[in-house]
């Protein structure tokens, strides 16, 4: 086994806590949130593609491949001996810190530490350091990564020179050759993943870099200069990253430290799970609490509220102890405002509002539904945004829009899933597409169209942008920008965002004050006795019953062993399992069928997009997707069937 080292990993997630070093190492103990989906975190925001594309810069490296702490030092140090090299992934040790340097290069005494990241950066306006001189808060994680490689470098080697460099993806480059991205095809072993080049990039070459080469010597000896500031305390870097060393290496529990950050942190359990929490011992530790006490909620739950450090500087911790003062409490005379949502939280309905346990403000929502014309179109898009560019002239992170669902409302109450899009083939771009099939399926009428929150807006504005950038436009180009103009802001057909109205005019407790689809369609469903009367039938999918694409005889009101409501999003993960079988190895399967939330879609796209997947999981990959697109245009319908029928009783 390899030695404890505190690693560059380490020492980030030291910064983020302390007591995480702790928890980290314990992954059969304590549940990791993050580990879970690292590789497809990873793969989502293009890490791996990034990574070995950065290679291709500096021709003749050597990639030191070695896991073994000491065979990865040794053939290190032996490289280094040559006068001038460069390395991929060299081991350097100084006592108990480790590191493992993306490229480094050496010539004569002098080194150059390279980190790569898939982090986005335009070099047309770059943003390091803040006009106050300051590291700006969303780089301030970067450059204490590079500063403590830089550190590990200068101690282990004190006679050499020692630059620090950043390299991410440059918004402001544009490809120049098509197909970059299919490039480095992804390979995912049992314990790690590895890229696959192209022979046909070796042998073309990637045209124009859209990578940035960043010197950050300045912002790194900012860094030195100023220390690093942590929950429970600041401390210089070589300071902080030795009492980490010490403390990890010695497995001893840094004493925590409770802060707004806690709300972050990716050691927590749900309720019935069998590990241990770290977000749970924490806070029992620090305040000399009971896990009843944890549960009863605490300043941390509190929605969209932005003064949690203040509260709990004054020790007021849980939620029965915040007044109307502490979140600075108003009315906007608009519906709901942000700080009555947070009251209802903390206080619960208030008593002369209460329908049964939620607040519904049916004279507003009759004024929001007036302008409503049938039929009622409910959209939701899937995006990813992939670090390499599809084409030639494409800038890094372009948004992807690959899928779309769409239920229709009609005025008699029928609800249909009338459509859907989705174009997964690998280095295909979709947009053009995707906008043509919308206007399809659109343009048949002039019913309202409605969004859950801007995000399809957004997009929308990004393809016209796109077709406008375009320099071989398809030639219904402007046909399809003036159908996009007419759905956006200020259009004719606007879309109407649906969790504006939601926000303003709807409280349900489960929602913890969230206006998230993903919370508020089991909120409704619970006090919607329409709802439960309609959708606990198999009507869904059925012959005679509600139209759908993707699902048959489907129930999606059902209770559980105790009563209560199941989620229908949790429904999609129980259905997984069932279409994947029991066998054991079908669990790739039963993965690649779970899709219940965008950050899962996105991931899965790009798996689609960079891994070489055999047909028995792609194709699930794909019914997966659609599948769970068109529950969040369902729950849409769903949310508007409800009002509408409060509206009207």
């Amino acid at each position: 086994m390899n030695p404890r080292y505190l690693t560059k990993s380490r020492f980030k997630l030291a910064v983020e806590c302390p007591t995480k070093l702790y928890y980290s190492c314990r992954p059969g103990e304590y549940r990791n949130i993050k580990q879970d989906d690292s590789f497809l975190q990873m793969l989502a925001e293009g890490g791996f593609q990034v990574g070995e594309l950065a290679k291709t810069m500096y021709p003749g490296g050597i990639e030191i491949i070695s896991k073994d702490h000491t065979e990865a030092e040794t053939e290190t140090l032996q490289l280094l001996a040559r006068d001038e090299v460069i390395l991929f992934e060299p081991a350097i040790r100084f006592g108990d810190w480790y590191i493992r340097v993306d490229i480094l290069i050496k010539r004569g005494n002098t080194m150059e530490v390279i980190e790569v990241k898939a982090k986005s950066y335009d070099s047309a306006n770059p943003k390091i350091v803040g006009k106050k001189g300051g590291i700006l808060a969303d780089m301030l994680p970067y450059i204490h990564d590079i500063a403590f490689q830089t550190l590990v470098a200068q101690k282990a080697f004190p006679a050499f020179q020692i630059s620090s460099f950043l390299m991410m993806p440059d918004k402001s480059r544009t490809a120049t050759i098509d197909g970059l991205n299919q490039y480095f095809k992804v390979q995912r072993t049992e314990n790690s993943a590895r890229v696959i080049v192209s022979p046909q990039l070796k042998s073309k070459g990637c045209g124009e870099h859209v990578l940035a080469l960043i010197n950050v010597d300045g912002p790194v000896s900012s860094a030195f200069k100023e220390g690093i500031s942590f929950p429970g305390g600041h401390d210089s870097v070589e300071g902080f990253a030795q009492r980490m060393a010490e403390a990890y290496t010695a497995d001893i529990r840094v004493a925590p430290s409770i802060g707004p950050q806690c709300g972050r942190c990716e050691f927590r359990t749900s309720p019935g799970e069998d590990l241990r929490s770290g977000f749970h011992e924490c806070w029992k530790e620090a305040n000399t609490w009971t896990d009843k006490d944890v549960a009863g909620g605490t300043v941390l739950d509190l929605w969209n509220f932005r003064g949690k450090d203040k509260l709990i500087s004054k020790s007021i911790l849980r939620l029965s102890q915040l007044t109307k003062d502490d979140i600075n409490y108003k009315t906007d005379g608009d519906g709901l405002s942000v700080s009555q949502r947070q009251w209802m939280q903390i206080a619960g309905v208030p008593k002369v509002d209460d329908k049964g346990g939620y607040f519904l403000d049916t004279y507003l929502l009759r004024a929001e539904t007036k302008g409503w014309v049938y039929p009622f179109h409910f959209i939701d898009f899937e995006t990813a945004a992939v670090a390499l560019p599809f084409y030639a002239d494409m800038r890094p992170y372009e948004q992807i829009a690959f899928q779309f669902s769409h239920h229709m409302l009609g005025k008699s109450g029928k609800v249909e899933h009338a459509g859907e899009f989705l174009q997964s083939d690998a280095g295909k771009f979709p947009n053009y597409e995707f906008a043509r099939e919308l206007k399809a399926q659109l343009q048949g009428d002039t019913g309202s169209v409605f969004m859950w929150s801007h995000h399809e807006n957004t997009i929308l504005n990004r393809i016209v942008l796109q077709l406008q950038a375009d320099k071989q436009p398809p030639e219904d180009a402007d046909e399809l920008i003036a159908f996009l103009r007419t759905l956006t802001k200020d259009g004719n057909r606007a879309m109407v965002d649906l969790k504006t109205v939601s926000e303003k005019t709807f409280f349900h407790p489960d929602t913890r004050g969230s206006s998230s689809l993903k919370v508020v369609l089991p909120a409704i469903l619970k006090v919607s006795a329409y709802l439960r009367g309609k959708y606990s039938k198999p009507i869904y999918g059925a012959t005679n019953g509600i139209r759908s694409l993707n699902f048959k005889d489907h129930i999606w009101w059902r209770e559980d062993a105790d009563g209560q409501l199941v989620d229908p999003y949790l429904l999609l993960k129980a259905l997984a399992t069932t279409l994947a079988g029991p066998e054991a190895e079908n669990m790739e399967r039963a993965e690649a069928l779970g899709i219940a939330e965008g950050g899962a879609a996105a991931a899965a796209y790009s798996r689609l997009q960079f891994e070489d997947l055999a047909p028995e999981i792609r194709i699930p990959i794909n019914a997966a997707l659609l599948r769970y697109c068109e529950l969040d245009t369902l729950a849409m319908a769903q949310v508007v069937e409800a009002w509408r029928e409060w509206c009207e009783s």
